[in-house]
């Protein structure tokens, strides 16, 4: 009866041990992007970056990113790590086995032995050996190591995070650079001097306004210097994330050149954020303390720990296995009273997996907001790049009526040059919406978890 009683209660405590399988919670947004039409049944095809990012020198840039980056080695590397510790946790729920054997041998004369004869002696033993194995009867190991499991794929889906920004990074630091090449080539300042010197030779400035002409000119020096020092920091920044500058690269597109548009792709559901990596990892960092619940819950219960052994011994080779002895030794310990680690243990996996929720559904949220952003911004930049235009080229029209008319002497150098640095800023502006349009188009690419389609979100489920 008490074995009865003792089975059953143990069959009990390990069936309150047991969590079952994990329900991920809803994601915490809607299910389709605002302002956008209902998605294709159809689904859209994948985007790789060699299709999104079409300029050849940008593509090398990347791949060369790709294998030199010192925060993407952290990151395999960190994968190789949560690998190996997950081999840790494998090899607990398995038996460690060992071989061993042994030989002496002993001479001892006569004339110091008992028996006054010299005496010979050897042994040999071979011996097989299981060191404390646990039995796994309620899941302990098994949860560490579906845990230490469920942290690799977690590092695995950190690192593709780590380079899907990688590559937006990159982008982001040539479209800065193309800029700025863009803008230093708008260089005015020969112009300005020979528009200066050719009031003065005229006699068409007095003496303020030739005096005001060249506080122009410096100022456009100025400028040109300041684009000189903004350039260097932007090449810092790319060389610094491409590791190091591949030789030789080709010619790449303008800023106009690049065909980038903040567009999402046709039929894409808001689903998708769902393949995003960081939404992965962190779908897999609840899992893991899912997981590390079950093992401290089956913490409570009895652990069974089977020792054995069996060897054999003898005072020759020839009969080293004519005789032999064997070992089996079950023990089993049930803790009673540990100063409450056991429950503490408990309680701590039980608010890491609390964590581990809210901080799921905070990544899906962040993501859904970060999508939702670069929408609004796919017809704020494109507003912003045709007001650019228009206002580039009514300042071209002005600036070409103030020079003809300073030809003719209907005008003064003065307002030439105000009109030329007019002229100046709003091709800047130009430049700099373009850029703007870019930097958001490499940004949703990051967002969308590096082209991440229905099609690879219907394998996932």
């Amino acid at each position: 009866m008490v074995r009865c009683a003792a089975l059953s209660a143990a069959l009990v405590l390990g069936a309150c041990s047991s969590i079952g399988e994990l329900q991920l919670p809803p994601p915490p947004v809607d299910g389709a992007w605002p302002q956008q039409p209902a998605p294709d049944p159809a689904g859209s095809a994948p985007v790789h970056w060699h299709s999104y990012f079409a300029d050849p020198r940008l593509r090398i840039l990347i791949a060369a990113a790709l294998d030199n980056n010192r925060d993407l080695r952290i990151a395999m590397a960190r994968v190789q790590e949560a690998r190996a510790q997950y081999g840790y946790a494998k090899a607990d729920r398995l038996p460690t086995i060992n071989l061993g054997g042994s030989g002496s041998f002993s001479k001892t004369p006569g004339d110091i032995g008992a028996t006054g004869s010299t005496i010979s002696g050897e042994r040999y033993d071979l011996s097989l050996s299981m060191i404390s194995f646990e039995a796994d009867l309620w899941g302990r190991l098994a949860g560490l190591s579906d845990a230490a499991k469920s942290n690799v794929l977690a590092t695995q889906a950190a690192q593709k995070t780590v380079q899907i920004a990688l590559i937006a990074d990159v982008a982001t630091a040539y479209f800065a650079l193309l800029q700025l090449d863009e803008t230093a080539a708008l260089d005015t300042r020969e112009q300005t001097a020979q528009l200066v010197a050719k009031g003065r030779d005229a006699g068409g400035v007095n003496e303020a306004e030739y005096q005001q002409s060249l506080g122009i000119l410096e100022s456009t020096r100025a400028a040109s210097e300041a684009l000189d020092y903004q350039r260097s920091v932007a090449f810092n920044r790319l060389q610094f994330l491409v590791g190091k500058m591949p030789a030789n690269l080709p010619d790449g597109g303008t800023l106009a050149q690049q065909g980038l548009t903040v567009k999402l792709p046709a039929g894409l559901p808001g689903d998708v954020l769902l393949l995003r990596p960081d939404v992965i990892a962190a779908e897999y960092r609840l899992r893991a303390a899912h997981a590390n619940v079950g093992a401290a819950r089956a913490a409570f219960l009895p652990k069974i720990l089977l020792t054995a052994g069996a060897g054999v011994a003898s005072a020759g080779l020839s009969s080293l296995f004519n005789a032999g002895s064997w070992t089996f030794q079950p023990a089993l310990s049930l803790p009673l009273f540990d100063g409450g680690r056991t429950a503490s243990g408990r309680d701590l996996a039980d608010a890491r997996k609390e964590i581990a929720i809210a901080e799921y559904e905070k990544t899906i949220q962040l993501a859904f907001r970060e999508v939702a952003d670069l929408l609004a911004a796919s017809s704020s930049t494109g507003r912003q790049l045709r007001a650019a235009l228009a206002v580039e080229s009514a300042q071209k029209f002005r600036f070409e009526m103030a020079v003809a008319r300073a030809e003719v002497g209907l005008t003064s150098t003065l307002d030439v040059l105000d009109a030329q640095r007019e002229l100046l800023a709003a091709r800047q502006s130009t430049i700099q919406a373009r850029r703007t349009q870019l930097d958001a188009a490499a940004q949703l690419y990051r967002a969308l978890g590096g082209g991440q389609t229905e099609t690879q979100l219907a394998q996932k489920n």
